[in-house]
């Protein structure tokens, strides 16, 4: 299951206010290594959507080519 750059940024979003909850020290700083983690995953999730849509519209624009010089071959 894909997760979205969303997902992740509440996930982060949630690990970071039970940082700023936490009263133990050792708890904290889990939640803002977690925090960390969860935006570093997002950051990677944004990353691949753009890369996914940005292949995507190659492959359409070579799809359009490929069928205009079938086109003007015929």
């Amino acid at each position: 299951m894909a997760q979205t750059y969303e997902f992740y940024l509440e996930r982060a979003e949630a690990a970071a206010e039970a940082a700023k909850k936490a009263k133990l020290a050792n708890v904290r700083d889990r939640e803002l290594r977690s925090e960390k983690t969860w935006r570093g995953l997002a950051e990677q999730a944004r990353k691949t959507a753009l890369e996914r849509e940005k292949a995507d519209a190659e492959r359409a624009a070579r799809r359009e080519a490929e069928a205009a010089e079938a086109a003007s071959g015929e």
